[in-house]
């Protein structure tokens, strides 16, 4: 499985930027999609996550940010609105995947990670 993200860039505080997410491969199944950030110096987060119908954000992202997910393309979106300086970041989508290999199994993808960086 890999995956391929996109969307990320330059933006002025306040501006709005869309990540986008496709996984490719073949003989799985996407059990639920994640965005992750790390800024220089600090711990990787969980920005939001996507489980069926289930979704949660960080507190830093509610009502900012909105994610959702194209079953059909195997892909994820993540819609940023009103970023602010403190959302620069190397952003990764990560999915929960189960695939077959000799037998089903379970598993994390990561993508390569797209930057986003916001000016004041």
């Amino acid at each position: 499985v890999q995956l391929q993200a996109s969307g990320g860039g330059l933006v002025q505080s306040g501006g709005s930027l869309r990540l986008s997410c496709a996984a490719s491969g073949s003989g799985f199944r996407i059990n639920a999609m994640n965005w992750y950030r790390q800024a220089p110096g600090k711990e990787r987060e969980l920005v939001a996550g996507l489980r069926g119908s289930s979704i949660e954000y960080a507190e830093s992202a509610k009502g900012r940010f909105t994610i959702s997910r194209d079953n059909a393309k195997n892909s994820v979106f993540l819609q940023m609105n009103s970023l602010k300086q403190e959302d620069t970041a190397v952003y990764y989508c990560v999915a929960d995947v189960t695939y077959l290999l000799r037998e089903y199994r379970s598993g994390l993808f990561w993508g390569q990670g797209t930057q986003v960086t916001v000016s004041s």
